[in-house]
């Protein structure tokens, strides 16, 4: 499996190579994805968002429009997760992944308690939570206009975080291997 996901990322980097003027649609819909309940536990593109970072690095795409693009696309995936969990409640909980897991939505409902709008925020950066609070926090009726302001500010600093993880990390790669041609 982890090699399935390796030559997805590898492919769609290498798409995004050769057709540069896709980067923003492509990274809209893997944001989406990552960020959509239950679509984001088989579709991990965290991994995609850095690889864009380092084209970004390299000068192949240009930040702003892939970025602006990637959070809209993780805000919309968290919206519809919120009208997901709060159209169907509780019948929800007898979905797949939740019916495997009966005191997710409990833990999930304790945590968007004691945290608020903030919970909308910390779940952004943390895997399984990236998708499961907003769901939580339209099951339990988080107000709406608290969570859309959680929700977008949340994602634009994590697509920024991601496509600068991708960036530094190529801009280090690149004077770690300049480094070692020189000394070897």
């Amino acid at each position: 499996m982890e090699s399935f996901f390796a030559g997805l990322v590898q492919s769609t980097v290498d798409f995004v190579k050769a057709h540069q003027l896709w980067a923003p649609f492509i990274v809209g819909a893997l944001a989406f994805g990552e960020s959509l309940a239950f679509i984001s536990l088989l579709l991990p593109s965290w991994g995609v968002l850095v690889a864009m970072g380092a084209l970004i690095s390299a000068g192949a795409i240009d930040f702003i429009p892939v970025w602006i693009a990637g959070a809209i696309g993780a805000a919309l995936g968290d919206w519809l997760s919120y009208w997901l969990g709060d159209r169907y409640k509780q019948p929800i909980a007898h979905v797949w992944p939740l019916s495997r897991y009966p005191d997710l939505l409990p833990r999930g409902h304790a945590f968007v308690e004691k945290w608020g709008i903030y919970a909308i925020f910390i779940g952004r950066f943390f895997g399984p939570l990236r998708a499961s609070v907003p769901l939580v926090a339209g099951i339990f009726e988080m107000p709406y206009w608290h969570f859309q302001l959680a929700n977008f500010a949340s994602a634009f600093v994590w697509c920024a975080v991601l496509l600068k993880l991708g960036d530094v990390g190529m801009q280090v790669w690149t004077m770690a291997s300049e480094w070692l041609h020189r000394v070897f």
